[in-house]
């Protein structure tokens, strides 16, 4: 099989149920051997003494179950939030640290799919692997052409072993959802579902390799993103050659300090690539662990593994986009709104009971500030809000949840006083402000009104989190805010900042002042003025004389002024 198909997984199996029995015991029997270990150490008062002692345990049954368990434990490696520490470095081996198959095995499958003998292709290959994964091993080589490439060889008769847990877990979906107490359903097969078509795709090679060169078209203006060339002359469904990347693990900590690198730098491009991915691409890495993701000594990230990618609608996108925009707006019954659109709640909800659970939720998570804020809290409050509401996984999302709970583990891991919004909230800021794109611009707007009125703190907001972005400059966002307010796509925001200015029968000078305040030092008489004659450039010519006048004159008289202007 090619392609995950339960329906046919589930026909194959029917035929032969004693298969299905024997896995099904196995994995019953080893779990409970380990609960029941773990029950003992309690009720024998010996838990300290063997902790490590059950960490191994659990790490060797993993290892032992096979790649559909090794991906969970993965999972679990990069939350040290939720996972004891003693388990948790016994799971972090899962990333790369698993027992290999033999070498000559692995040559004679690389010239099977190649179709030419080792010699033929390589100038040297190392005689072992030198990292193993769940579903192959790799092997640092060069090729006769010179180039250094590593070698992924996947484990034989893989797929008979996916296809049987697959089953496995599709069949305990279906008998488990009713008796859930949370608001699955059926839902939880569609999440089964989800997985095994991402599990297929990527034991599919040179689908992994179609994924790499995507991801790097999506990330070619962004230099510190690194990733690996795909060699396509030596590569197949089983065998994939890809540029030799010279880094470490993320996690390796002392390695980090000794190449001047900054953790919160590399969180930073982390969670910015990771945002980039859902908000911009809607193409995003689903197994961001550690193992997946190398830093660089010149500062660079590199990813390094994209068989488990997905794509979002351009719709489901957009609406992701406006839920970040509600939840910064605190406008709770759009948002509600906006999880009816995602599929987390079923077009015939009734959302109004649901809106003031989600300001209690929200609101107690976002806090005072929005440096309160962190992706476990959300997920936990969400967790006990499945209890009460209608809410749903949608089978997509399982794969979007696992993604940003993976990235922001593995920023808690570098840095456990790490919160995700002192790093997308500026990133969202910075996004509404440039407003690149016409569902931008139309967003920032829904963020600056609030019934018919016009919100001076959210602006100044915007502004104040924008430029914690050391890389964000206000002059470009300037002249594209000025093209916009100049153009004809504008004249519905420039009616409502004049009668802004004139609101509530005073002139806002006040508001006005503070605004120039925040960006008065970034932005000198003459450069705005060069800023302004770069906006009316883009304008037509009679557009153009209708507004030079003014302006060149507020500039003039800015420059008159200095710091001391007063509106």
């Amino acid at each position: 099989m090619r392609r995950y198909d339960s329906g046919a997984i589930a026909r194959y199996y029917r035929y032969r149920p004693w298969k299905a029995w024997w896995r099904a015991l196995d994995i019953i029997w080893s779990f409970v051997g380990f609960v029941l270990g773990l029950k003992w150490d309690d009720w024998q008062h010996h838990v300290e003494v063997n902790k490590s002692r059950r960490a191994i345990q659990l790490r060797k049954i993993l290892t032992r179950l096979g790649p559909t368990f090794i991906k969970v434990g993965q999972a679990l490696s990069t939350r040290p939030d939720l996972i004891r520490k003693d388990f948790l470095e016994e799971l972090i081996k899962l990333q790369d640290q698993l027992p290999p198959f033999s070498t000559p095995k692995a040559f004679d499958i690389i010239e099977t799919e190649l179709d030419r003998s080792i010699d033929e292709v390589f100038e040297s290959i190392s005689p072992a692997p030198i990292a193993a994964a769940s579903l192959g091993q790799v092997y640092q080589a060069r090729l006769r052409t010179g180039e250094a490439v590593a070698v992924k060889v996947q484990r034989p008769n893989l797929l008979p072993t996916l296809t049987l847990d697959l089953y496995l877990m599709r069949w305990a979906a279906g008998w488990l959802a009713p008796w859930l107490p949370l608001n699955l359903g059926h839902d939880l097969t569609l999440i089964v579902d989800e997985f095994g078509t991402k599990l297929f795709e990527e034991v599919d090679y040179l689908n992994e390799g179609l994924n790499a060169e995507k991801f790097a078209v999506n990330f070619q203006d962004d230099p510190r993103v690194k990733v690996p060339s795909i060699y396509w002359r030596y590569s197949s469904q089983h065998v994939l050659t890809l540029e030799w990347i010279d880094g470490f693990k993320l996690t390796d900590t002392q390695r980090v300090k000794d190449a001047n690198l900054g953790t919160d730098t590399l969180i930073e491009i982390g969670v910015t690539t990771g945002l980039r991915q859902l908000l911009e691409f809607g193409f995003f890495h689903a197994d961001p662990h550690p193992g997946n993701l190398f830093a660089m000594a010149d500062g660079r990230m590199a990813y390094i593994d994209f068989g488990m990618m997905d794509q979002l609608s351009e719709e489901t996108k957009e609406t992701l986009v406006d839920s970040v925009v509600h939840l910064l707006n605190k406008d709770y019954v759009d948002l509600a709104k906006d999880f009816v659109k995602l599929g987390f709640l079923t077009p015939e909800t009734d959302i109004m009971p649901i809106v003031p659970a989600l300001e209690t939720v929200l609101g107690n998570a976002i806090g005072e500030s929005v440096s309160d804020f962190n992706f476990k809290t959300i997920t936990d409050q969400f967790s006990e809000l499945m209890y009460e509401y209608p809410f749903r996984v949608p089978a997509k999302f399982a794969l979007i949840i696992r993604s940003l709970v993976t990235q922001e583990g593995l920023a808690l891991s570098l840095n456990p006083a790490f919160r995700i919004v002192e790093v997308a909230y500026p990133y969202v800021a910075r996004r509404l402000l440039t407003g690149e794109s016409s569902e931008l611009r139309r967003r920032l707007i829904e963020v600056l009104f609030k019934d018919g009125k016009f919100q001076w703190q959210r602006l100044e907001n915007l502004i104040v989190i924008a430029r914690s972005d050391d890389s964000f400059d206000i002059l470009p966002t300037a002249q594209l805010g000025l093209q916009y307010l100049l153009s004809e796509e504008g004249r519905f925001l420039r009616r409502q900042l004049i009668l802004a200015l004139v609101e509530d029968d005073r002139l806002h000078t006040a508001e006005v002042q503070r605004l120039w305040d925040l960006i008065k030092d970034d932005i000198q008489p003459t450069k705005l003025f060069n800023v302004a004659l770069n906006a009316i450039a883009e304008l037509s010519a009679d557009r153009a004389a209708t507004f030079i006048s003014p302006m060149t004159a507020f500039t003039l008289f800015q420059g008159n002024k200095g710091d001391d202007t007063k509106f």
